[in-house]
């Protein structure tokens, strides 16, 4: 099953998360599919909340993947293409599962309107996210080094808090607040409001301070691309998004607005950003 549990992963990545996708079409084409199969498992996780209709019923899916990475129902596993396909690469490139659990762990926070309680939670739950599947794509493309890891950390940091600046107006309808509480109190700012779509002084100073901290941990990452492992570019190429985005998000007016890049000027970027 598993050729065609590849192709139900790039079918699923190409509809989901297009950046990815792109991004993935520039690595050698015997490791492609393996990158697919990671990026799949993040789709699927990253979509609990939406699929399932109560906490508890995404902690049980988010349980089947534990499950899963732990070689519990091998069967029942392996009848689930993205799982199927996850545990291939996984033995393919002998890669770690503690990160993959971690993720899932991480992925929890997602199931609940509680706020993000600190920048160091934020952080936390970045890594985890973000930055582990870097890490993750790399080592599918260069094995594992030390540079890939090192640089995956405030790639994935940078790129993360974009990507949840620009989803803040999507989570405050849905009553979640990913802004850090310590953060917010310092600038006034009552986890509440966001909920309520106040675009207060207050929020805009605490937006401004976060994607300012994007831009740092982007630019900790740029001073030591010339390090990386050239076979591990294609895992870092959605990175370049995040510069832009950020740029996008300052020039908006209305905090609560949807700012995105266009599809062209994505492509564009990730082209660009592949030829460096």
């Amino acid at each position: 099953m598993t050729a065609e549990s590849f192709a139900h992963c790039e079918t699923l990545v190409r509809a989901a998360d297009r950046d990815r996708w792109l991004a993935a079409l520039f690595a050698p084409a015997a490791q492609r599919p393996h990158l697919l199969a990671l990026y799949a498992f993040n789709v699927e996780v990253a979509r609990v909340r939406e699929v399932a209709r109560t906490p508890m019923a995404g902690e049980i899916r988010l349980q089947w993947w534990r499950d899963a990475l732990g070689g519990e129902g091998h069967g029942e596993v392996r009848a689930n293409p993205v799982a199927d396909a996850l545990l291939a690469t996984v033995a393919a490139h002998a890669l770690p599962t503690a990160p993959l659990l971690l993720l899932l762990e991480a992925r929890a926070f997602d199931l609940y309107d509680d706020p993000m309680p600190n920048l160091a939670a934020l952080y936390g739950y970045v890594r985890k996210t973000s930055s582990a599947l870097i890490e993750l794509a790399g080592r599918i493309l260069a094995g594992p080094d030390p540079m890939i890891a090192a640089l995956a950390g405030p790639a994935g940091i940078g790129s993360g808090l974009a990507r949840l600046l620009q989803a803040m107006p999507a989570h405050a309808a849905r009553g979640q607040v990913y802004l850090p509480a310590d953060l917010l109190a310092r600038h006034g700012v009552d986890p509440a409001d966001i909920v309520e779509r106040r675009a207060s002084p207050g929020l805009r100073a605490a937006l401004a301070d976060l994607r300012e901290r994007a831009r740092l941990e982007l630019a900790e990452a740029e001073r030591a691309r010339a390090m990386l492992p050239a076979a591990a570019g294609p895992a870092f190429l959605p990175v370049a998004l995040a510069g832009p985005l950020l740029d996008r998000l300052e020039a908006a007016d209305d905090p609560f607005a949807r700012v995105d890049l266009a599809p062209w000027r994505r492509q564009w970027i990730l082209w660009r950003a592949s030829r460096r």
